[in-house]
């Protein structure tokens, strides 16, 4: 059942509560139709899942439940509204940890229930998707590298809820390969500013690291076998230095692999820049890069000089909304709501959402597509 859709007469844009909680973020924001970012609250469980070097979903979860109602209380003051003032309830329904998101899902249903609110169910990638709307007039469609921890895809985002998928990871995502070739290392979680961090001091031609897939068709990605070689190369230089990496070895084998993860992901890029020109050619040449791992500024810059060859215009969202955040979510309820795009209170959690049902399965890609 549906909660009346009713439209604040005090605040003349759509006024959204976006609420994340897919992973290790509780996350809320306030988000204007006018693209103002009325307040924007983040908890990060990072001190409570370090010593384990990765998410571990129990403790996600209960740390969820243990500060998503302040955080939203907190969301609510920064923004000086209250709950007459909203239009909508936005959360992430899913992809995500399964506990976690039912935590974000049902205090959103409590919300949206008693204060007789629509309800939007936001698939947690479209946030991601959609967050360089928020802050720049981009229009449809435009090519999207979306990386994260959980997953690396290359899409053409069509519209609201209209992706065209040209590629996705068929084993690790980016962001889950930094982490576990930073726990091989010895380096801090999460991974991926360790590794970038590490790798500015370091020699990335001195260790011969694989390019997964490169010069193969498609744009899928691959990066486990990249992390097994960090792993092989690790275990021989221990082996001939009592069991010990030197700082040298670690910056070089940092910087040896974020060069190697990166051409990877730039060769399979490039196959998926040649697709949208020959398919969506009368359009703009936009390529959007989002998701945590849009944050390291290796990557970044070689996408830069590979979009510059081809005649497109790198964008990517501002650093605060590449790692998970509510403002991305929220926004995503203002795209739906124009849509008239709202879910029933009896909507679910799922711990599985393709962005585009309909791409061919990709071998060996399994839950990741």
């Amino acid at each position: 059942m549906l909660a009346k859709i009713k439209k604040n007469k005090a605040y003349a844009p759509l006024l959204v509560l976006g609420i994340e909680s897919s992973c290790d973020e509780t996350a809320v924001a306030i988000i204007s139709e006018d693209k103002t970012i009325l307040s924007n609250i983040i908890f990060t469980q990072l001190e409570e899942h370090k010593p384990f070097g990765g998410v571990v979903p129990e403790i996600a979860a209960r740390s969820h439940i243990d500060h998503l109602n302040g955080l939203v209380r907190k969301a609510m003051g920064q923004a000086k509204v209250d709950f007459d003032n909203l239009s909508a309830i936005a959360v992430t329904s899913g992809p995500g940890l399964i506990g976690g998101v039912m935590v974000g899902l049902m205090t959103a249903k409590a919300i949206a229930f008693v204060r007789n609110l629509p309800l939007i169910s936001v698939n947690h990638l479209e946030g991601h998707a959609l967050s360089i709307r928020l802050t720049e007039d981009i229009n449809f469609p435009y090519l999207l590298l979306l990386v994260s921890g959980g997953h690396c895809q290359l899409l053409v985002v069509k519209g609201v809820g209209q992706y065209e998928r040209l590629g996705t990871t068929i084993d690790d995502a980016a962001g889950e390969a930094f982490d576990k070739t930073a726990k091989i290392l010895g380096l801090d979680y999460p991974g991926g500013p360790a590794i970038e961090k590490a790798a500015l001091n370091g020699d990335a031609h001195r260790f011969k690291f694989p390019r997964p897939l490169k010069g193969k068709p498609g744009s899928n990605f691959s990066f486990s076998g990249l992390k097994t070689a960090v792993l092989r190369e690790r275990d021989k230089l221990c082996d001939g230095q009592g069991g010990k990496l030197s700082n040298k070895d670690i910056r070089d084998l940092a910087a040896s692999f974020q060069m190697a993860l990166t051409d990877a992901i730039l060769d399979r890029v490039k196959n998926g820049i040649e697709h949208y020109l020959k398919n969506y050619s009368l359009h703009d040449h936009i390529f959007v890069v989002a998701g945590g791992v849009a944050a390291n500024s290796h990557i970044k810059e070689k996408l830069s000089s590979l979009c510059n060859e081809c005649g497109f215009e790198l964008k990517a969202p501002p650093m605060k909304l590449c790692t998970d955040n509510g403002a991305m979510i929220g926004w995503v309820g203002i795209e739906k709501y124009r849509k008239q795009q709202f879910s029933g209170l009896d909507s679910g959690a799922v711990a599985r959402w393709p962005l585009d049902p309909n791409a061919a399965p990709a071998i060996g890609a399994g839950v990741k597509a």
